[in-house]
């Protein structure tokens, strides 16, 4: 006769404290790693002074609408490595413009941002243009596209949007 001398595993208290000790070390590992990301990313701030922004708001809804009552009409193309923009009265005839600044605003990442100054690229004798361009391919993904155009009134033309770019192109 053989005896079993095989003693059956038991759940000790230096197994429950490894158990406790692995699952906190979890915890800990992934808040740190997700809060360095997060320092690392966007920063979350929208404008510098809110007061003062609030204080700003109505007189830029007023010439939000002071604009709309124009009828003007802005078209961004994007494809083949160029940037070109031109802006249309009511009647769909060219608003002659003194120059452009496109801003390409990446939404959650303000250091993918990228300005532009695009150049004359048709027309005009007495320094009015048509059209605007400047040879840039933006990176693939969503943008926040914002134009100011200088069509000769107090302040410029501002012409905001949101666009996919895929490939280099604008969809």
């Amino acid at each position: 006769m053989s005896v079993n001398t095989q003693r059956s595993w038991e759940f000790t208290g230096r197994h429950m404290l490894t158990t406790i000790l692995a699952f906190f070390g979890v915890v800990i590992a992934v808040n740190l790693t997700m809060a360095t990301l997060a320092s690392r990313s966007w920063s979350g701030l929208i404008v510098e002074d809110s007061y003062v922004a609030s204080q700003q708001f109505n007189e830029e809804a007023r010439k939000g609408r002071a604009q709309a009552a124009l009828g003007w009409t802005g078209k961004l193309t994007v494809a083949s490595g160029e940037v070109r923009y031109s802006l249309a009265d009511s009647k769909g005839k060219p608003v002659p413009l003194h120059g452009v600044k496109v801003l390409f605003r990446h939404p959650a990442y303000e250091a993918e941002d990228e300005a532009l100054t695009l150049a004359a690229s048709s027309g005009g004798t007495s320094g009015n243009t048509e059209e605007f361009a400047a040879r840039h391919t933006p990176r693939n993904g969503v943008w926040i596209v914002e134009i100011d155009a200088d069509a000769g009134l107090a302040s410029p033309f501002r012409d905001v949007r949101r666009v996919m770019i895929s490939n280099g192109v604008l969809q």
